[in-house]
């Protein structure tokens, strides 16, 4: 891959996700590492997405029964044990072990909801056998989503939407913030291209010699001058990510292509979260890419007040949606560290966490973590505020 691996330290069984970072930051080369862990520009968004929960603290409740903490809730009618699902990611496989089809046993094992990147290393029907496999052994089946781009010829499209419906996906996830890829610097510096034997099968077949260099969104993205951009946009026609999707035409076409459920990720603002009701979308992910995208965006935990009120305002039946989270980089770090296994490791010291927090803070289910529960710590001054 053009940059040799760090020095593989001992595994001992880590007991926090930043010792399975720490573990998988060993084992994976530079270059890839870099590709999944920075963010955008000076990666100031990535710094809030942290920084932001510094200012929040839990108002604990004591002399509560908490002797059976119950952390399992509903997202969109299937039941999953955890709160938390595993974002989409691409290209799992450069980060170890069987990359997709690993994250996916582990899901399903657990019981927990996957997103699968369009951009990934492995089918998804591969990945949704995975799934089925369960089905038919009749045991309880967490949901399996599918995530997509829309190209500028949104008709590109149509046949990968359908092979998901096909293949029993419930819901489709498009990704709404990139119109353009965030400027990725340790990208820009160390281009990550799949090495020979691995390819991205939900995407259309090229020549070999071009699915081994940058795509044409990476290339956009080293544009020198606006003119450079303009003629890469020229040249690659319909075939990267389309920047003139709207709300009308958008949500219209992908109802006229699937049954599946509609879900938007990379919601930021009471704004659009709003237009999302209007246009009947059945659920939003608020997310900032993760801080790969506009450098300049707020936390999402930060966003999700506003976006909150302006959905409840609207009345609108999340059904359960605000119980939910997805978590992109820890999965991948278990993957890394120790495939399947270590994937599951991450998911296991998630739950513990959650589990002993909610003790702790005397609640026995998701559905009593209200906002009530919550203060806010000020800038300056002394003690704390309710949310």
């Amino acid at each position: 891959m053009g940059i040799e691996s760090r020095e593989t330290l001992p595994s001992p069984n880590p007991l926090t996700l930043d010792g399975v970072e720490q573990l998988a930051k060993a084992k994976l080369p530079n270059n890839i590492y870099d590709f999944y862990a920075c963010g955008s520009d000076e990666q100031k968004a990535l710094a809030r997405n942290e920084k932001a929960f510094d200012r929040l603290c839990i108002r604990p409740r004591v002399l509560r029964d908490v002797s059976d903490v119950d952390t399992s809730t509903s997202i969109l009618g299937h039941r999953t044990s955890l709160p938390i699902g595993i974002a989409p990611s691409a290209m799992q496989k450069l980060a170890g072990g069987d990359g997709e089809l690993d994250v996916a046993r582990a899901a399903v094992n657990m019981r927990l909801n996957l997103t699968l990147s369009s951009q990934s290393t492995t089918s998804l029907e591969d990945v949704a056998q995975i799934r089925s496999g369960t089905e038919d052994a009749g045991v309880g089946t967490p949901p399996f989503w599918m995530q997509i781009y829309l190209y500028e010829d949104v008709h590109k499209s149509v046949n990968l939407i359908r092979r998901a419906e096909a293949a029993g996906y419930q819901a489709l996830v498009l990704t709404v913030d990139t119109p353009v890829l965030g400027n990725r610097l340790a990208e820009r510096r160390t281009a990550v291209t799949l090495p020979p034997g691995m390819e991205l099968p939900n995407l259309e077949r090229k020549p070999r010699s071009s699915e081994t260099q940058p795509s044409i969104n990476r290339l956009l993205m080293n544009a020198k001058s606006a003119n450079e951009a303009k003629s890469l946009r020229a040249a690659a026609g319909s075939t990267m990510h389309s920047s003139s999707l709207t709300w009308e035409q958008t949500i219209g076409f992908l109802r006229s292509v699937t049954k599946m459920k509609i879900i938007l990720k990379g919601i930021m603002t009471a704004e659009d979260a709003s237009l999302s009701v209007e246009h009947g979308v059945d659920a939003i992910i608020v997310s900032n890419h993760g801080g790969r995208q506009l450098d300049a965006a707020s936390s999402t935990i930060e966003a999700l007040p506003e976006i909150a009120a302006a959905v409840q305002k609207k009345d609108y039946n999340h059904s359960g949606w605000w119980y939910f989270v997805l978590i992109g980089r820890p999965a991948l770090w278990g993957l890394a560290y120790n495939g399947h296994d270590g994937v599951e490791a991450v998911m296991n010291i998630m739950e513990r966490e959650l589990s002993r927090t909610m003790a702790l803070a005397g609640v026995k289910s998701v559905e009593e973590i209200t906002k009530d529960k919550l203060g806010v710590v000020p800038p300056d001054g002394f003690g704390i505020a309710r949310l």
